[in-house]
């Protein structure tokens, strides 16, 4: 990835730049040296995934389902109800990400749209995994009948992951430094890292904001030119990402077991480094990878108990928004062939 910088001017914008031109030797030499280190990424996910299910597998042979049942079934409504709660609001700052990222291309879409194509794209793709196949699709099907280009969506897609990583970034960082001696006992980790993984978490956080503020910045991937957020628009990222996380790790949190010996701060650090884990193992949610973490890190609590939380979890926040994503995407299909039937745009 290239990084291009570009004189700032009044207001901050972002767009897809037509390739420029480039030799045919440079792109084969460039092709050339991307393919041979290709598969290290996927060598590191794959190794990831299968010591993430050995690990969970060694963990989950001293739970019958009998006990599984019992703790899955002893979550109170109170406790659902909570979840579910913290389901629609983490979902609706996802709907920020689309939102921020179309203001920042100065793209006007309907809010409504916005939030159907980001909610059933992110909702579909969490399940199913492959999000630039799954996701992509979705917002195409739905952005395109707006007069969204592909670049522009692709740029939009981009623009949105970068929400979801600043938020990650300030939530572990800043957990990690106020959390810093409890996190030490149940990582197995000190002080002294856990402090400093925090602020070097914050200081890419604060150096990518003074980056893009000094400057219009933009990055090149594969002849395809995007202008980066400014700071502005980088600042509403930020804290709808930390939404979304705090939302997200709150659902599994209530759902935990009575009697849990560590705050929502200390947690939130064991949660978004379970996410990043999960993330890296490209495995659909996370699934296997994600557990494995958890049931480590809340080691000191019933597995049988922590396990039904997480299964819980898994309905609450990945199978029910699939199922609604899936009845929406059905609907919305039945009214726009309806309103075409009608001679409606």
């Amino acid at each position: 990835m290239n990084v291009q910088d570009q004189h700032r001017g009044t207001g901050d914008r972002a767009e897809a730049v037509a390739p420029q031109a480039v030799p045919a030797t440079d792109q084969t030499a460039r092709r050339r040296r991307q393919s041979r280190y290709a598969w290290i990424g996927t060598a590191a996910s794959i190794v990831l995934f299968a010591v993430s299910l050995g690990v969970l597998w060694k963990l989950v042979q001293s739970v019958t389902w009998a006990e599984l049942r019992q703790a899955f079934v002893d979550a109170s409504s109170d406790q659902l109800g909570l979840a579910l709660g913290f389901v629609l609001v983490s979902y609706l700052f996802l709907t920020g990400y689309d939102a921020l990222a179309l203001r920042q291309l100065k793209l006007k879409v309907p809010y409504r749209i916005t939030a159907l194509a980001s909610f059933t794209s992110y909702a579909v793709s969490f399940t199913l995994g492959f999000p630039l196949l799954t996701a992509g699709t979705i917002r195409y099907w739905i952005y395109a009948r707006h007069g969204l280009s592909a670049a522009k969506i692709a740029a939009l897609t981009v623009i949105a992951g970068f929400t979801f990583w600043l938020g990650m970034g300030v939530v572990l960082g800043l957990s990690l430094i106020i959390e810093a001696s409890q996190l030490a006992g149940l990582a197995f980790t000190s002080i002294r890292i856990n402090q400093g993984v925090g602020l070097a978490a914050l200081a890419l956080v604060l150096g990518y904001l003074a980056w893009v503020s000094a400057k219009r910045r933009s990055v090149t991937v594969r002849q395809w030119r995007l202008e980066l957020p400014g700071a502005s628009v980088s600042l509403g990222q930020m804290v709808v990402g930390i939404g979304d996380v705090c939302a997200a790790a709150a659902v599994l949190y209530v759902l935990l077991p009575a009697g849990l010996a560590i705050g929502f701060t200390t947690f939130l650090a064991i949660y978004v480094l379970a996410a990043m884990l999960g993330i890296a193992s490209n495995a659909p949610g996370g699934l296997g990878v994600f557990e494995a973490t958890i049931l480590l890190a809340l080691s000191s609590l019933p597995r049988d108990q922590v396990l039904g939380s997480l299964l819980l979890f898994r309905i609450c926040y990945y199978v029910v928004p699939f199922v609604t994503a899936l009845a929406l995407l059905g609907a919305y299909e039945i009214v726009k062939r309806a309103g075409r039937s009608r001679g409606e745009p």
